[in-house]
């Protein structure tokens, strides 16, 4: 059986409805990052990076939110949670998931874990302040050339679509105003009607 280490209000919300979507047995693990769970010496042995989402597999560990959500759109096919058959298409969707992953996450990491990049006071204080900046250009390009609609890469939902969701989340917190992404707004109240979005949403909150 899968087994998914997370920690609510991160990334790994988009693996966590990802299982929760292709119908995959499997049991998902609360970190507490209050308490620096993620940084344990039992944790580490299985995540080195300190980090999550992590799933463990019958095959070994897998890292990283894209390689995750690919890994479950080939592994349960019946979910068609991807276009597996085109490799054109799904390199298209790798290309949103990467860019997710690398800049937009990247971007918003930049108001809470600034000392990844920097250690003077000033230089944190500054990277806070271009978040919403940062942010909003990020989501600007999303609203216009990457969100086709209903779904982001069209008619058919993907697993881009609880990646984005997952991000999505943040624009409030990192001061972006959302009247000007009505796409993005309208795309999250899609994804909350989905059932297993709303089954994992209540999961994460009760083990908060």
């Amino acid at each position: 059986m899968l087994k998914l280490y997370y920690a609510p209000g991160t990334c790994a919300l988009a693996s966590h409805i990802t299982l929760e979507e292709v119908g995959a047995p499997y049991s998902a693990e609360r970190l507490n990052f209050r308490n620096n769970q993620q940084n344990s010496a039992d944790y580490l042995r299985i995540n080195p990076k300190g980090r999550v989402p992590t799933l463990v597999t019958d095959n070994g560990v897998l890292t990283e939110t894209p390689a995750i959500l690919a890994f479950l759109a080939q592994s349960f096919p019946q979910a068609k949670l991807a276009p597996l058959d085109d490799p054109m298409a799904f390199a298209q969707v790798q290309s949103v998931n990467s860019y997710l992953c690398s800049t937009v996450h990247v971007a918003h990491a930049h108001k809470m874990r600034g000392s990844r990049w920097a250690s003077e006071e000033g230089s944190l204080a500054d990277m806070k302040r271009k978040v919403p900046e940062t942010m909003m250009a990020c989501f600007a390009l999303i609203e216009r050339d990457i969100l086709k609609g209903p779904w982001v890469m069209g008619e058919q939902y993907t697993i881009c679509d609880p990646y984005l969701y997952t991000i999505a989340g943040w624009l409030e917190s990192d001061g972006v105003d959302m009247t000007k992404l009505p796409k993005i707004v309208a795309h999250r109240k899609r994804m909350e009607e989905r059932p297993a979005v709303a089954t994992v949403l209540a999961e994460e909150k009760a083990a908060a």
